[in-house]
């Protein structure tokens, strides 16, 4: 691991104008650098890195587990955004949005707790303030979306991550031009690959380091090619939600109506009624997670109409390809696709597609998907059609408890079963201590749980004391930073990974703006 720390801090020298030396100081505060060079310097800290390992380096460093190199990676690393001097200076901010300023300036004067105010005002814009950058391609908005301390878009995060802009889009229209931007840019990575979950913020530089050697086709622009079925919902639901409340159609041209087609295939290949597919991908790793069995394709499915998938939101390795929350989720995408072919691109026959496979998959869920516990019948996570089952929940979204957050949720008793089981030590990722109680996942391991599994746990209830309990839990995860994290120990907040999450961040800016609107009383009390 030294070794690879050493390698990032000699790539250094390729950055001294943006970021200086190591002896002295290493940002010049006075130069307005570009989303560009920020991306420049993580991409060359985080090369020697897997995912995985250079999130949990990072964040425990910064919280001071670590010393030595670690901490001065976390350091530098972290001079792209340093969540610890708070939200960036005006000067430094990636986009500024009218309508989000205004936001935070309502809701915060209704927070009582001056703290969890402080939080929101820095988490709602963390997406805009330092992940985006607006620009232009073929004389369209094209705007690259980061996860944050990871220089590539995964279309997952960065359709979450704007999602909560959407509603203040009609009322500001550079707002509304950059989130057009989005969808431009997803489009343009679905055309180079609908089995990618991430490509490279430039598209002409190479994939993440990680990624190079990996055992998969891979393309130009793509970062990762791990193939997860709700990388293909995320853009839809994004397109979706944009139309929705803006009415605005542009970005919905041939080359959209294209990727959507291939979107389409790409599920129904899927279904694996005639064979495995194309899709295969192994990486060499330690960790098994981080591959699939079978040369490459995943644990064998029987055909039942369910769509496989061979990776998880987390970017872990599905145990059986049949992942119920994402089919869940593509149920709905597919239906918002429909709906969207025929009003906007007067596309029946694609319309027809998307509407006969979402019936084919609700109708598999139902008869494959359900198991039976001693308390009644709930949603399995995983399952491969054979009758086997995995009984579980991840904190990425899609979850089971996230189900009705994204609409996917056809049986409220099913779901309350389910939801029961999932925040309940049943669930084996499921954690409780005295910094907090929530849900993991194999990506951060046992014991580190995700600030994410607890705002989706108050973004699905109906009691407030359930909220007021997750609020407070939150509060906490942030040990004092005013941001959250990917994921924290359950027992001290201040062992956690992911300094600048933007998913996260922005995600409880939703819940928060959410809970100022439907209920307030929780806020002022």
């Amino acid at each position: 691991m030294l070794d690879s720390v050493t390698r990032g801090f000699k790539l250094l020298n390729h950055y001294p104008p943006i970021y200086g030396s190591m002896a002295g100081p290493v940002i010049d505060s006075a130069r307005n650098t570009t989303l560009k060079d920020h991306v420049s310097l993580v991409q060359a800290m985080t090369m020697h890195f897997t995912r995985r390992t250079a999130a949990r380096w990072i964040g425990a460093a910064a919280a001071g587990a670590h010393l030595g190199a670690a901490s001065a990676l976390a350091a530098v690393l972290q001079k792209a955004f340093d969540p610890a001097n708070g939200r960036p200076k005006p000067a430094d901010r990636r986009f500024r949005s009218a309508a989000v300023e205004q936001m935070i300036v309502e809701v915060s004067a209704n927070v009582a707790d001056p703290a969890l105010a402080r939080i929101f005002a820095n988490c709602y814009p963390n997406t805009l303030d330092t992940t985006v950058e607006p620009g232009r391609f073929e004389g369209k908005p094209d705007t690259p979306v980061i996860t944050g301390d990871i220089a590539a878009m995964w279309l997952r995060d960065s359709s979450a991550q704007v999602w909560p802009y959407l509603a203040l889009a009609a009322k500001d229209e550079p707002l509304r031009e950059l989130l057009e931007g989005v969808i431009r840019r997803q489009t343009r990575c679905l055309l180079i690959d609908t089995y990618a979950n991430a490509f490279m913020a430039d598209l002409n530089a190479p994939p993440l380091e990680w990624s190079a050697k990996d055992n998969t086709e891979m393309r130009q622009g793509v970062g990762e090619r791990k193939y997860e079925l709700d990388s293909l919902c995320y853009p839809i639901r994004l397109a979706h939600g944009y139309w929705k409340q803006t009415g605005d159609t542009k970005p919905f041209d041939t080359a959209w109506q294209k990727a959507m087609g291939l979107v389409v295939d790409t599920m129904v290949v899927q279904q694996r009624k005639q064979g495995d597919g194309p899709y295969h991908f192994q990486r060499t790793s330690s960790i098994a997670t981080e591959t699939l069995p079978a040369v490459g394709y995943g644990n064998p499915v029987k055909p039942v109409g369910l769509i496989a998938s061979g990776f998880r939101p987390s970017d872990d390795a599905c145990i059986f390809p049949f992942l119920v929350p994402s089919n869940l989720f593509a149920v709905t995408s597919l239906r918002h696709l429909a709906e969207m072919a025929h009003a906007i691109l007067h596309d029946d026959g694609l319309a027809k597609r998307a509407t006969a496979l979402a019936d084919e998959v609700r109708i598999a869920l139902a008869s494959h998907a359900i198991a039976q516990t001693s308390q009644g019948t709930i949603w399995a996570y995983e399952v491969d059609g054979f009758g086997s089952q995995v009984l579980m929940d991840d904190a990425n979204v899609p979850s089971l408890l996230g189900l009705p957050y994204l609409d996917a949720s056809p049986d409220e008793a099913l779901y309350a079963r389910t939801r029961d089981f999932v925040w309940s030590e049943r669930n084996p990722w499921f954690f409780q201590g005295s910094a907090g109680v929530g849900i993991g996942g194999p990506h951060e391991g046992k014991n580190m749980i995700w600030p994410m599994s607890q705002m989706v746990y108050a973004l699905t209830s109906n009691s407030d004391v359930e909220i007021r309990k997750a609020l407070k839990m939150l509060k906490t995860s942030t040990a004092g930073s005013g941001f959250m994290h990917e994921s924290y120990n359950k027992s001290n907040a201040a062992t956690f990974t992911r300094p600048w999450f933007a998913w996260a961040n922005t995600l409880f800016g939703e819940l928060i703006v959410r809970t100022a609107s439907k209920r307030p009383d929780l806020l002022v009390s």
